[in-house]
């Protein structure tokens, strides 16, 4: 695991909390891009959202994370089968699933490692598909304040690789056959409780914690209390998706 930089597990069970889910349409048009539906590898899986999602469509969903922590805290539900691996190297037999998934996750891997592991274990035609996101929407008054502390507050504690989600994986190496995909959005309705756990999840805000002794986003509630009100709240994150076909 020499080569793994974790990022979220000192956080595990709060990030299984707070993080929003993926939508139902966007696994239904996955696997309408397939033949068959025997095997999914969701890599990078985190808590398990993406995984658990994917079971409705597949007969088989194996789901691997470096983090032992984050799996600790996996979602219930679904015929998944977890496992602690790198995304280079997968418990996976050769030329055996249909689709891969990396949700909000290619960024912290090893890129070439884990595309040489996608050819070795897909079958001929079979699809991998990465997403993530950077931005919620919320409102305007709402925006323009985690959008200051998004820049601001963390700029300097983002780790690296956060920026190929900010050029929305568009400038990440992709050797595959690519496919237009539609857009998808994630959607919640939060309390500003809710909300602001969330934004404890981030990884610049533990390394700023880390770095300073300090948390950022409690400076940052009171500002936000005062424009958010009392009622919940539409949260939308859009996300960034590239599909490939695997030959």
């Amino acid at each position: 695991m020499a080569r793994f930089h974790d990022h979220f597990s000192r956080r595990a069970a709060v990030y299984a909390r707070y993080r929003p889910h993926y939508p139902p349409e966007l696994f239904h048009y996955l696997a309408g891009l397939l033949l068959r539906h025997r095997q999914a590898w969701d890599c990078g899986t985190g808590n398990g959202q993406a995984a658990v999602g994917l079971t409705a469509m597949f007969e088989r969903v194996v789901a691997t994370d470096a983090s032992l922590r984050q799996l600790a805290h996996r979602e219930r539900g679904g015929a998944v089968q977890f496992a602690v691996a790198l995304a280079e190297a997968p418990p996976i037999r050769d030329r055996s699933v249909d689709l891969v998934t990396a949700a909000q996750a290619l960024h912290w891997f090893d890129v070439d490692g884990f595309y040489r592991e996608v050819q070795r274990v897909v079958v001929p035609g079979g699809v991998l598909a990465v997403w993530g996101y950077v931005r919620c929407d919320v409102a305007p008054e709402i925006d323009a304040i985690v959008g200051r502390f998004y820049t601001d507050t963390l700029g300097g504690y983002w780790p690296p690789g956060r920026r190929y989600v900010e050029e929305r994986y568009r400038t990440i190496a992709f050797p595959f056959d690519e496919i237009a995909a539609p857009d998808f959005s994630m959607r919640a309705q939060w309390t500003l409780g809710e909300f602001l756990g969330y934004l404890g999840t981030w990884s610049a805000v533990q390394r700023y914690v880390a770095a300073t002794g300090t948390d950022p986003v409690a400076a940052l509630t009171p500002e936000l209390t005062e424009r958010w009100g009392g009622a919940s709240r539409p949260v939308t994150w859009p996300l960034a998706l590239r599909v490939g076909i695997v030959r």
